[in-house]
C-alpha cells in the first residue's frame, strides 16, 4: 500500500521554503515531503533528510536520485544538532516533522508493527537498536506495562492487559504479534471486543512508542530545531496522538512567550523571537479524512521566528 502523507500540501506551504535556505525533513519516510521541498530549492539551498530506518533511507535515495543539495542521514532525529554539526550546519531555515508511521512499516509483517499480520514482536524503527517489543512484553514489570498502556495509548483496560501478559509469559515467552493479539483479546471484556476498532490497536501503539522512546526523542529534537532556527524560518509538525501534540504545543508556547519572574518592580519590555503562525491547530479537511482515514487524528502546528529587525543606525 502506498503511503499517503496527511496535510501534505498544507505542510509544504506552511514551511514557506526559501530557494537558497537550509531545510530538514526530520521524518524522511517515503520522501514525499523531501521531494516537494527539493523542487522549491535552487543552487545554494540544502536539504537534509533524517530517518533511523535504513529501509526508508534506501527508498529515499531510489526515489530522489543523486542531488548535490540533498543529504539523507540514517539517524534518529533526536540527534538533529550533532548530526547536522557533522555536516558543517549550525543553523536551519526550516524543519518538517510528520510523526505518522509509514504504511510500509505496517505492511511488512517482519517488522512486527502490525496486529493484522503474524510476525516477530519487534517494532524497532532502527533495526540496529537493542530493545524490541519482545523484550518489553517478556521482561518489564506488570506495573510498568500498565503505565505505558495507559499513558501512551489511553488504554481503558491497561490493568487487565498487563496482568494477562505477565500470566501468559509465565507459561512461555511471547514471541509473535498474533500471540500478543490473542492475549489482549482474552483480557478484554466481550463488549469491548465488539466495539469499533481493533482491540490490539492501543497496546501496539504503546509498545511502539516505548520501544522507540518516541516522546523523549521528539522533545529533544524539536527543542534543538527551535534553537537552530534562523530568523524568518519555520517549523511544521504534524502529530497523530495527544501526547505528541501536547509536547509540540508546550514547546511552541514556551518559545513564543516571554516569561517574567514574579516580584520584579517593573516589567521589562521584551518581545519573543518566535511566534505561532496560527493560533489554532490545523486539521485536515472533511474531504481528506474521507479519502484517507489516517487523517482523522492529525493535527498540524507551525512555529515561526521573526525576521531580524533592521538597525536604523546601520542604514545609509
Amino acid at each position: 500500500m502506498e503511503h499517503k502523507p496527511v496535510l501534505f500540501h498544507e505542510a509544504i506551504s506552511e514551511l514557506a521554503v526559501r530557494s537558497r535556505g537550509t531545510y530538514v525533513d526530520c521524518t524522511l519516510g517515503g520522501a514525499s515531503h523531501a521531494e516537494a521541498i527539493l523542487h522549491k530549492l535552487a543552487d545554494g539551498g540544502r536539504l537534509f533528510g533524517f530517518d533511523q530506518d535504513a529501509q526508508a533511507v534506501r527508498r529515499a535515495r531510489e526515489r530522489l536520485g543523486d542531488h548535490e543539495i540533498f543529504t539523507p542521514i540514517k539517524e534518529n532525529f533526536r540527534h538533529l544538532r550533532s548530526a547536522l554539526a557533522e555536516q558543517g550546519v549550525q543553523t536551519i531555515d526550516g524543519a518538517l516533522y510528520d510523526l505518522g508511521v509509514s504504511s510500509f512499516h505496517f505492511d511488512d509483517a517482519g517488522r512486527g508493527f502490525s496486529y493484522r499480520f503474524d510476525g516477530p514482536l519487534d517494532m524497532r524503527m532502527d533495526e540496529s537498536a537493542s530493545l524490541t517489543a519482545k523484550d518489553v512484553v517478556n521482561t518489564w514489570e506488570e506495573r510498568e506495562l500498565k503505565r505505558i498502556l495507559y499513558e501512551y495509548a489511553e488504554e481503558r483496560f491497561a490493568s487487565r492487559i498487563a496482568r494477562a501478559i505477565v500470566n501468559r509469559r509465565k507459561e512461555k515467552p511471547l514471541s509473535t504479534t498474533l500471540e500478543l493479539v490473542d492475549v489482549i483479546k482474552t483480557a478484554m471484556p466481550a463488549k469491548a471486543l465488539q466495539s469499533k476498532g481493533h482491540p490490539a490497536k492501543r497496546t501496539f501503539q504503546a509498545l511502539r512508542i516505548a520501544v522507540n522512546d518516541e516522546l523523549a526523542a521528539l522533545e529533544e529534537s524539536l527543542q534543538d530545531a527551535i534553537d537552530m532556527l534562523n530568523p524568518g524560518g519555520r517549523i511544521v509538525v504534524i502529530s497523530f496522538h495527544s501526547l505528541e501534540d501536547k509536547i509540540v504545543k508546550r514547546l511552541f508556547k514556551e518559545a513564543s512567550t516571554v516569561f517574567h519572574p514574579e516580584g520584579l518592580p517593573t516589567m521589562p519590555k521584551e518581545e519573543p523571537d518566535y511566534f505561532l503562525v496560527h493560533k489554532k491547530v490545523i486539521r485536515p479537511t472533511p474531504e481528506e479524512t474521507e479519502t484517507n482515514p489516517r487523517a482523522k487524528s492529525a493535527k498540524m502546528r507551525v512555529l515561526g521566528r521573526f525576521p531580524e529587525k533592521k538597525n536604523p543606525s546601520c542604514e545609509a
